[in-house]
């Protein structure tokens, strides 16, 4: 089906703050899954699957393991990278005021695409950036790579993982002042989705309209739902108790 972006973007808003956590912005979040729905890499489907375990995660502030002028290590305690994201990317970039190049690694994380408009806005900022990260499903290895200047980036695939260290949680941001080389970038990596086909379902996105999957719509509409009602039904037998 076709939605809007203040749809998404409202009904996302809504089950993230139905879900009562205390790390994680639900407007960011939202405007995260909109800019991935957007150019056609499943935005909802991953915020559904994220849905169903972030209340499994501790809920907490990060941990700094590394901290360096060139590296951050950072322990997700398996928190979802949207929640705290934005954080990390704050506090990198205020060390390459010295550095042209810091490498984030976070560790014990999940939902890693929804990392994508947080890493794209960087390439506004004069700032290029490489990630990448091993999958437990097919396909294997996930890289992309946004030069600055660009508006999306150029993702990779990959079903061989041999040689590359497995660590299924882990995801690795290279931030710098220069372009990364494609070409090298690229070596090992089969499948190979271009910028412009991202940056095609964008345009078309904001003329037509956003496609969202019915079930993945379905399954949103009612995770916001699910969580208004018990808001709902709690604030009344609130008010009941003092009436």
């Amino acid at each position: 089906m076709i939605v809007s972006h203040n749809e998404l973007v409202s009904a996302v808003n809504k089950a993230f703050l139905g879900m009562r956590r205390h790390c994680g912005e639900a407007d960011v979040i939202a405007n995260m899954v909109a800019d991935l729905q957007m150019v056609g890499l499943h935005g909802v489907r991953h915020f559904n699957n994220a849905s169903l375990f972030l209340n499994l995660d501790l809920d907490c502030a990060v941990t700094f393991v590394v901290n360096t002028d060139s590296s951050i290590e950072v322990d997700l305690h398996n928190g979802s990278v949207a929640c705290h994201l934005p954080a990390v990317l704050d506090f990198a970039l205020e060390k390459m005021v010295k550095s042209k190049s810091v490498t984030i690694t976070l560790k014990q994380c999940h939902n890693r695409w929804l990392a994508f408009s947080e890493l794209a806005r960087l390439s506004s900022k004069g700032i290029a950036c490489r990630t990448q990260w091993v999958n437990g499903t097919s396909p294997k290895r996930t890289l992309y790579v946004l030069n600055r200047g660009h508006i999306a980036p150029e993702v990779y695939f990959s079903d061989v993982i041999e040689g590359y260290a497995a660590d299924y949680h882990n995801m690795i941001i290279e931030i710098s002042t220069n372009d990364f080389n494609l070409d090298e970038s690229a070596q090992g990596y089969a499948i190979h989705i271009e910028s412009e086909e991202l940056r095609r379902a964008q345009k078309v996105s904001w003329e037509e309209g956003i496609f969202v999957e019915d079930a993945e719509w379905e399954i949103l509409k009612q995770t916001a739902t699910v969580f208004l009602v018990e808001n709902s039904e709690r604030s009344i037998h609130g008010a009941g108790e003092f009436a």
